[in-house]
């Protein structure tokens, strides 16, 4: 099994969402929901419109799961791209049933789709935008994190209790931190 790199190029994703909503809001959702939150892809098809929304059908301001892997708790918030990202799919619908899944295979009566055909989804529409290397459905976890961190927004530990790491060194190898980043420092610090 190759190891996926998050998507360092704004750019780059970008181009990934134009894509993806072109093919469908579903998998834009996907995409989307997945680097925004970073959650594993798992536990992302696990989502069911009620998840997203409340009694009223408005989107919800914050989610709590059960990790399938780690079995722990987990709560956080959605931000604006999240949500917008949400409404938008929501809309696309027109009509829709809460208990239904969010990423709703076209197969079948009420199942979501694969852990494989989100890979499938995610590896064509890279490719079609010049992502070279492994991508999958990890890839949008790593992202998340790749991008929280190099934007300043969260710091490594930060990162290790979102996705539940047990140490600094597995979030930092997990997150791809690159040799030119490190020499940035050196480079740039000038003290």
């Amino acid at each position: 099994m190759n190891t996926v790199e998050p998507i360092r190029d704004e750019k780059k994703i970008a181009a990934m969402k134009a894509v993806l909503k072109d093919q469908s809001m579903r998998n834009y959702l996907l995409f989307v929901l997945g680097i925004n939150t970073g959650l594993r892809i798992t536990d992302l098809l696990k989502f069911k419109i009620s998840d997203v929304i409340d009694e009223k059908g408005k989107i919800v301001t914050s989610i709590r799961i059960r990790e399938g892997k780690t079995k722990k708790e987990k709560e956080f918030i959605l931000n604006r791209a999240a949500k917008k990202a949400i409404q938008e799919y929501l809309d696309s619908l027109g009509d829709f049933r809460p208990n239904l899944y969010l990423f709703k295979s076209q197969k079948g009566q009420n199942k979501a789709i694969s852990r494989e055909q989100a890979y499938m989804i995610l590896n064509k529409a890279a490719r079609m935008v010049g992502i070279e290397g492994p991508v999958g459905a990890h890839t949008l976890r790593k992202t998340f994190g790749y991008m929280a961190r190099t934007k300043g927004i969260a710091t490594i530990e930060q990162l290790q209790e979102i996705f539940n790491h047990s140490s600094p060194a597995i979030t930092k190898r997990y997150i791809g931190i690159t040799q030119a980043e490190l020499n940035n420092v050196y480079r740039d610090l000038n003290l």
